[in-house]
């Protein structure tokens, strides 16, 4: 294993694999720095489902160990909205600012105790002789009641954390890596490679 392809096109969410990923020994690419294109129909039930998905269709297609992640905010008043349909939620080519816009508007005069979120994110990784491992990780907090910070990218402005009495956009990048979904599942792909790679 020479490398690892993460089946993303983004780049914040690049930057914080890379950092998480640092210490493994192996370089980091993005399906665009490994030549690949490929339109991947992202049509499973859970974030797991379209994880495993990304993985399993880019490494057929370059025979490398891919790694892929779906993540989203799960808001309880909402039933548990926009969940897997985050990135797509009022359209794809829709802007953040509208989209955190109008889930406030939704959350008008919800009181505080009511707003409780989660960011989730699993983590697939899929390897050229078929084996796939996953991962999963959550993020607590709250809808805040303003767009606030940033930091953040996606729906971090608007995801509030109470024990820092802060959105998720306004602690460092360093900090939200160590407490967010995409870390925690980060995490614990590297911890099950690194014991492949010790058993290797």
């Amino acid at each position: 294993m020479e490398r690892i392809i993460f089946a993303t096109g983004n780049e914040d969410k690049l930057r914080e694999i890379r950092a998480i990923l640092a210490d493994l020994g192996m370089p980091v690419v993005s399906m665009k720095e490994a030549g690949i294109q490929a339109e991947i129909e992202e049509n499973g039930t859970s974030f797991e489902e379209n994880a495993v998905i990304k993985a399993k269709t880019v490494m057929e297609l370059t025979g490398e160990l891919v790694m892929a992640d779906d993540s989203g905010l799960q808001i309880d008043y909402l039933d548990g909205a926009p969940g897997i349909y985050s990135s797509r939620f009022m359209g794809e080519d829709t802007s953040y600012d509208v989209k955190n816009a109008a889930i406030l508007e939704k959350l008008s005069g919800v009181p505080d105790e009511k707003r409780t979120a989660r960011f989730a994110c699993a983590i697939a990784c899929a390897f050229p002789d078929g084996r796939i491992l996953t991962s999963y990780g959550t993020m607590e907090g709250r809808i805040g009641c303003e767009i606030k910070g940033e930091n953040g990218f996606g729906y971090d402005p608007i995801f509030y954390l109470p024990e820092y009495g802060c959105t998720s956009a306004e602690i460092s990048p360093e900090k939200k890596n160590e407490l967010s979904h995409r870390g925690k599942a980060l995490r614990g792909m590297k911890e099950k490679l690194e014991t492949l790679l010790v058993k290797s």
